[in-house]
């Protein structure tokens, strides 16, 4: 790839190179062969990951643009990739993956590595990902690459409900109307934390139809919102759940009408219920999730570069924004 440099590739590797939609089959394959073989190791024996929804995929791979790249072996085959994405200052990487031949001989690190070079490049000041909090392989292996813990994710489940309260979907709005409601989201995120940009996920959601931006206005102005998605997550399956990437909000009583409202949408879009990845310093919002009845279902443990840390949540309002897809 022209627009790509080789990077530190190990001899039995080649890349980077671009990801194109036809490469997503065998992320697929790649996806699934390495975390079934990292849930073996963590003695979940008998355990097969699923393929991810195309759609999914394609998803992660428009939004990260440059960012979205993998490895092949001397055969073609891909080897491994990584999917590093960029949120105006923010940067995140995930998935990642190696296929399990192919662990331990220094793929991982050239590619991980490879993420964080990209990331610095475009000015990101938090760099950071998520692993499964109780695999300490992961966990070591990203301290070794100057990655420290900090808080869980948590996700949250709370059940379709019906609410008297009206919802706005960006979707649904005149063109006009959504370019001014997408430039009001990008001013209230900036507003509590500066540099942060949403923009990009909201529309993308938005022209492949697998899911919905809902918005909380009061008198013309938006006061939160969250961009989630209903297409189901594993390919082949069902719809079974609303999923929230990002929450935004100015206040922590928008946040909990929000919260009302997504309810409601998970119910209009047909399922069970809505997820929402808490990190563990939204104290305030977990805590009345749980009063809400909301139920625990996974956690992740948040990591990021030393010098690329996360600001704290404000004072008054909520930023959630999920490091998976």
């Amino acid at each position: 790839m022209a627009s790509l440099r080789t990077w530190r590739s190990d001899s039995v590797i080649s890349g980077p190179e671009l990801i194109q939609p036809a490469d997503i089959p065998s992320l697929n394959t790649v996806f699934s062969d390495a975390f079934s073989e990292r849930y073996r190791k963590d003695g979940l024996v008998g355990v097969r990951v699923p393929f991810l929804n195309p759609l999914i995929w394609r998803y992660a791979i428009e939004g990260a643009g440059a960012g979205a790249v993998l490895w092949r072996t001397e055969r073609g085959a891909v080897a491994a990739f990584n999917i590093a994405h960029r949120s105006g200052t923010e940067g995140w990487m995930g998935p990642l993956a190696v296929m399990p031949e192919l662990q331990s001989r220094g793929v991982g690190r050239t590619i991980v590595e490879f993420g964080m070079e990209h990331l610095r490049t475009l000015g990101c000041r938090v760099i950071g990902l998520e692993t499964m909090p109780r695999t300490m392989d992961n966990i070591g292996f990203y301290s070794q690459l100057g990655f420290v813990p900090g808080p869980l994710t948590i996700t949250v489940t709370l059940d379709a409900a019906t609410t008297d309260s009206p919802i706005t979907l960006l979707g649904r709005l005149p063109m006009p109307e959504r370019d001014d409601a997408i430039a009001q989201c990008a001013a209230l995120t900036s507003s509590l934390r500066d540099g942060y940009d949403f923009t990009r996920e909201m529309r993308i959601t938005d022209a492949l139809a697998i899911g919905e931006t809902v918005l909380l206005r009061r008198d013309g102005e938006v006061r939160a919102f969250a961009i989630c998605h209903s297409a189901p997550l594993v390919e082949g399956r069902s719809r079974d759940e609303v999923r929230v990437l990002k929450f935004v909000s100015a206040t922590d009583g928008d946040a909990l009408t929000l919260v009302t409202q997504l309810t409601e949408y998970a119910r209009r879009c047909g399922t069970r219920r809505v997820a929402i990845r808490v990190q563990g310093d939204a104290t305030r919002l977990y805590a009345a999730l749980i009063a809400r009845g909301g139920r625990v279902r996974w956690t992740d443990l948040r990591m990021t570069m030393a010098a690329h840390a996360e600001a704290a949540q404000p004072t008054d309002g909520v930023m959630l924004s999920n490091w998976e897809i």
